[in-house]
């Protein structure tokens, strides 16, 4: 499931779209197994720390999620350090977890793949 939520769309989300049910994160979550569902002020979110040989790779990494979600309408909180990016996705506008969030995951393991087989 991993590739076909990867070639996903973000839908559009509005205060009153719903949040993704526990069998959804059950289907979903294999699909994006080394992000770790994580609660921050009772808010659901999606966090993974992705590692890099050096900061100018990070940056890289760090502006195509960024070109990602602005293609998408979907936007991330991301960290840059040297050697490492944390990226945590969830939908700020109904304050949960969205399919959008394990699309953009997705997408997001999908990007980091092409850089280090780049």
């Amino acid at each position: 499931m991993t590739s076909s939520l990867s070639n996903m769309k973000c839908s559009a989300c509005r205060r009153d779209s719903p949040h993704v049910s526990e069998s959804e994160i059950t289907d979903m979550k294999p699909s994006i197994p080394d992000w770790n569902i994580i609660d921050q002020s009772s808010v659901p979110k999606l966090d993974k720390e992705f590692k890099f040989k050096d900061f100018e790779t990070a940056l890289i990494f760090t502006n195509a999620i960024g070109s990602l979600a602005e293609e998408q309408g979907h936007h991330p909180k991301i960290t840059t350090e040297w050697g490492k990016v944390s990226v945590c996705w969830w939908t700020h506008k109904i304050r949960n977890l969205h399919k959008n969030d394990f699309i953009m995951a997705a997408k997001t393991d999908a990007l980091y793949t092409s850089l280090e087989n780049s």
